[in-house]
């Protein structure tokens, strides 16, 4: 068993996930309570995650001293390995920030680790950090540096004590699955490959909803198409699923829907709410609020479509939502974590709802998602679409939603995503959309003077939505799109890309 003290990071779930599908079990706890639990479970090996605070900052989670008396192997990851040099006769300053892609060079007599599986001598990491370790912890010595952190990888092998300040469970650190499995090689745990079991998540269902029916919201995206046919597996005709058209989804979307309630073989229930959905949009220009009005805006709907269904007869007691993992993570999703936005589908929601909330695929990635949904017989078109953000286009405009920019910007969508068709990328693409972003330039259109919106365009490479990288297109594929754009669309003055990585930034700009 190894054991996960949680420090707040995004990622903290994503660790947990990794060492589970290597085959160990794992428990993720919070620090006030460490020592005491770790001293319980007795596991084998000791991970401490990263974490938003700094380690000097007033309130910020600590550990205590005691850990490294306990005689187990601990990996500290990003603040982990901080904390773990504060603590025992290490230095950390507030030092260089740094997010994104870093190149790691071991050191030549350290490339291999005891029981471990033999490293390159340099690769990719991802780094996200603001603090920076001037003295590692006592004994260790540096396995890797990068050109602006020279103690990035460091370790005491004797005691098996091992730090690192980028984060190797993320999928754009390369073999940071080697990095992980040699820990585990170290604690003595034996590496496999545990498959994720279906009919485990369908057990799940039943014994949550029991004999009621369930209303289900399908947007047409993956997630909540996946959990709609694990819904339906699980209760059959109890579960309706139910299409909520505000007016801010994809432009193809209603032709999508229809094939997905003809593939669960359920009547197509749509309720269109655009007029609504626009009258509540007005005058807000914060994200926060935009999504939040867009939550109350599903639940509202749902609730008056339960009283209807009641008058037949029907026992409604839960809402099916498609939320994932990194909706929950990024919603705040543990005691130490920090806030990053509030889905529409997780903070988002009021907090009085009269329906119960089931969520089958909430401690899933996306990429995991997507293997559920091949396991479950969905054909490729369903699962290997482009994901999109259940508030859509309302959180693709900066500021106020109107009629006007909410045209521009599903026009421009379908801009983009008939030109990348075109082109034969969109199996590199992880996600393309257009952003109406609220600042204006000037333009010369037709030998006039126009000043009009810019609109910024992201197109990222993923899997698993907890980072990200920029698209690197042939910059005829960008020129064509941007002159579409610009030329089809008379409210916009021009086009930029957007070559920012995640972390910092967010998949979506709001």
């Amino acid at each position: 068993m190894i054991i996960i003290v949680d420090f707040g990071s995004q990622t903290t779930h994503l660790i947990a996930r990794r060492i589970k599908e290597y085959g160990a079990s794992v428990e993720v706890i919070n620090p006030q309570k460490a020592i005491r639990t770790i001293m319980l479970k007795d596991p084998q090996g000791i991970i401490l995650s990263g974490g938003p605070a700094s380690v000097y900052e007033e309130g910020s989670p600590q550990i205590e001293n005691e850990i490294f008396d306990l005689g187990i192997p601990i990996f500290g990851i990003c603040y982990g390995m901080q904390l773990m040099s504060k603590i025992h006769g290490g230095r950390v300053v507030s030092g260089k920030k740094e997010y994104g892609p870093a190149t790691l060079n071991l050191r030549s007599n350290t490339r291999e680790i005891v029981a471990g599986k033999a490293l390159p001598e340099r690769f990719t990491v991802w780094m996200s950090h603001g603090d920076e370790v001037k003295k590692p912890f006592k004994g260790a010595k540096v396995l890797g540096s990068t050109d602006d952190v020279p103690y990035a990888y460091v370790g005491d092998v004797k005691n098996k004590f091992y730090g690192v300040q980028f984060h190797p469970e993320v999928e754009h650190t390369q073999h940071g699955d080697t990095m992980l499995k040699n820990f585990l090689s170290i604690c003595g745990e034996n590496v496999t490959h545990v498959p994720i079991s279906v009919p485990d998540i369908v057990k799940s269902i039943r014994k949550k909803v029991g004999d009621n029916y369930v209303i289900g919201a399908l947007s047409g995206g993956v997630d909540s198409t996946v959990a709609s046919v694990l819904m339906a597996k699980a209760i059959g005709e109890k579960f309706i699923p139910v299409y909520v058209d505000t007016g801010l989804m994809r432009y193809d979307t209603d032709e999508h829907i229809e094939k997905i309630f003809s593939h669960l073989k359920a009547k197509p229930v749509t309720l269109k709410v655009k007029t609504e959905m626009l009258k509540r949009l007005k005058g807000l220009s914060d994200p926060e609020d935009k999504r939040k009005a867009i939550g109350k805006m599903f639940i509202d709907t749902f609730d008056a479509e339960v009283k209807k269904l009641a008058v037949g007869g029907k026992h409604i007691t839960h809402l099916m939502q498609g939320t994932i993992y990194s909706d929950v993570i990024e919603s705040r999703g543990t005691k130490h974590a920090v806030t990053i936005k509030s889905h529409h589908n997780v903070g988002g929601l009021p907090k009085n709802m009269n329906l119960k909330l089931v969520e089958p695929l909430r401690q899933f990635y996306k990429d995991e998602v997507i293997k559920l949904g091949k396991m479950v017989g969905l054909p490729e078109d369903f699962v290997l679409q482009q994901t999109f953000p259940g508030p859509g286009y309302g959180v693709r405009i900066r500021g106020e939603v109107t009629r006007e920019r909410l045209h521009a910007e599903a026009k421009a969508d379908e801009i983009v995503m008939q030109e990348l068709k075109a082109a034969n990328v969109m199996e590199k693409i992880f996600m393309s959309f257009p952003i109406m972003t609220g600042a204006y330039s000037t333009a010369v259109k037709g030998d006039g003077r126009h000043f009009g919106e810019v609109v910024a365009l992201r197109i990222v490479e993923s899997t698993d939505v907890m980072t990200a990288t920029w698209a690197r297109l042939p910059y005829d594929i960008l020129q064509k799109i941007s002159s579409r754009i610009v030329n089809e669309i008379p409210e916009v003055s021009r086009v930029v890309y957007d070559i920012s990585t995640k972390p910092p930034a967010t998949m979506e700009w709001e």
